[in-house]
């Protein structure tokens, strides 16, 4: 660290954040609800993105407790297209857990916070501070790489360990009076003035103090080791048509998209899947499909996930009778008019081909 902390920082970012901050529904709030539902919308999702989704998520569960009462179909649907999926099933585990343990009524402490599932350490600070005050620091990406740059810390931020050193930087920093505001500040602060790619160096209050713009480091802070590259995925997904109504099942835990639902899969190691092949492994299934009965993708579907590519092509089967009734078992298939389709949770890359061809119409 090659600056102190004093608080000539938390004074000029918290005299910036007041006049250029957004207006944002949850900066209006001290609801512990409301915020912690903002929270855990924009982990990993962009203020645009994530705010139509707050809004939905609050007009149609305005307490913890609708939330809770919510069936997980109905709230991973209203999550469809944010991704993470995981992040919405701990919140409606979360929300039941907070109505069965603690009356429906948030924990006031940070400490407490922590307990809750999905509730880590940068959600449980932002609640504490937001909604009750609490003197503790959240460190998020925009914290990190405004730390980083003004002080001149060189520690690799994607290092479990050195997010000891950024907590107690940030812990020292924050004022005792006004934890809330000044953690609102740093967060905006680094996603307006000092971002990514690109800062307003020229206009930042904090240029002159600031280690990595005299030292011509901007753009090497913070330092981050790259992550593993994302493994490829190839999915074959068999649509099968009866009569206007199409088979779909509840994908299990273990693997992506837990509890949403999608199409009989084939997964090999390519995106092309040969008709002879796929034919004969539809029999073997006990699936009896002629060629006459198969359409051929139109285009691949592609997906990226944080560690994942993935590549789907989607194959439309017109069955001439429903499937036996053990292959259904063995497959969970079940079948669904295109009403019941669009209020399932699906996969965005489900619901990108269902609407392409037409089988979703924005119902």
């Amino acid at each position: 660290m090659k600056n102190t902390p004093d608080s000539y920082f938390a004074d000029t970012v918290i005299d910036w954040y007041q006049r250029h901050k957004r207006a944002l529904p949850w900066r209006d709030t001290t609801d512990p609800y409301l915020i912690w539902l903002s929270e855990v919308i924009l982990q990993q999702t962009r203020v645009a993105q994530g705010l139509p989704y707050y809004e939905r998520f609050a007009d149609t569960y305005p307490t913890v407790q609708d939330l809770a009462a919510a069936p997980e179909d109905e709230v991973l649907r209203l999550w469809q297209g944010l991704g993470y999926y995981s992040r919405a099933r701990n919140m409606h585990y979360t929300a039941k857990q907070i109505v069965a343990e603690y009356g429906g009524a948030f924990p006031d402490r940070y400490d407490e916070l922590l307990k809750l599932r999905g509730v880590g350490s940068y959600t449980a600070a932002a609640i504490a501070s937001f909604a009750f005050r609490e003197k503790v620091a959240v460190l998020d990406g925009n914290v990190f790489r405004v730390l980083a740059r003004v002080f001149g810390l060189s520690d690799d931020i994607a290092s479990p360990a050195s997010r000891k050193v950024f907590q107690r930087l940030a812990n020292e920093l924050i004022p005792v009076d006004a934890p809330d505001t000044f953690n609102q500040a740093i967060m905006e602060f680094g996603a307006i003035q000092c971002t990514p790619i690109m800062p307003d160096c020229l206009f930042c209050p904090l240029q002159q103090s600031c280690f990595a713009f005299t030292h011509g480091l901007v753009q090497e802070l913070p330092v981050k080791s790259k992550a593993k590259a994302a493994r490829p995925r190839f999915m074959h997904y068999m649509v099968f048509e009866l009569s206007g109504q199409y088979y779909l099942r509840k994908r299990l835990s273990g693997d992506i998209w837990e509890g949403l639902y999608d199409f009989y899969l084939y997964e090999n190691d390519s995106k092309l899947l040969e008709t002879d092949k796929l034919l004969k492994e539809l029999n073997e299934a006990g699936i009896a499909v002629q060629e006459s009965q198969l359409q051929l993708p139109q285009k691949d579907y592609k997906h990226v996930l944080s560690h994942q590519k993935i590549t789907a092509r989607f194959y439309l089967i017109r069955l001439n009778s429903r499937l036996r009734e053990e292959v259904v078992q063995e497959t969970r298939l079940a079948l669904y008019d295109t009403v019941a389709i669009d209020a399932l949770p699906k996969p965005i890359l489900i619901n990108s081909y269902l609407k392409d061809v037409k089988i979703l119409l924005n119902l």
